[in-house]
């Protein structure tokens, strides 16, 4: 199985290439990796919450759908464990952009293979959610008593991450 690339090398925001189209002819890119993120809503869908805390986006960034995947589970973990089911969950942003590589060899024999920038367009290999700053990544609707454990749940997301985040604490009115 080919080794993941860095993080790094996605970061950047670019230009989105996100056609895709029941038309195969008019799909600029032509084949789209599956998304690793299994659930976008958890928890009680049946009660209404006074709590909402926010992941907001410090900076201009694309996450990719495995770092967001991985952010959803361990947050979501410790949600379940000390919370049970008394809070509602959900991952506010959809991966969209299509990650590309043009692959270069290197090494001896790499000068038969390689194609240089020649047709380089690139290969389908990951999919990334692009976000902007301010932008919500991820929301927890809890119970006052539960505040600090959901504050806990998203700075566990947020190191998954690669820039800052700040939590948003909506609390009702009195």
């Amino acid at each position: 199985m080919a080794r993941l690339r860095k993080g790094v090398s996605y970061r950047r925001l670019e230009r989105p290439y996100t056609r895709r189209s029941k038309y195969r002819a008019l799909n600029y890119v032509r084949a789209s990796p599956h998304n690793l993120i299994v659930k976008y809503d958890m928890g009680s869908f049946i009660k209404a919450f006074p709590c909402k805390l926010e992941l907001v986006s410090d900076a201009d960034v694309q996450l990719r759908h495995n770092a967001i995947e991985s952010a959803r589970k361990s947050a979501n973990k410790l949600l379940e464990t000390k919370c049970g089911t008394n809070y509602r969950f959900i991952v506010r942003m959809f991966p969209h952009h299509i990650l590309r590589e043009n692959p270069l060899a290197s090494g001896a024999g790499a000068d038969r293979m390689s194609t240089g920038m020649t047709m380089s367009f690139g290969k389908p290999i990951g999919i990334a959610a692009q976000v902007r700053k301010g932008k919500t990544i991820m929301e927890i609707q809890c119970d006052q008593k539960d505040v600090q454990v959901c504050k806990d749940a998203l700075k566990r997301a947020q190191n998954k991450f690669p820039m800052h985040c700040m939590i948003k604490v909506t609390l009702p009115k009195k």
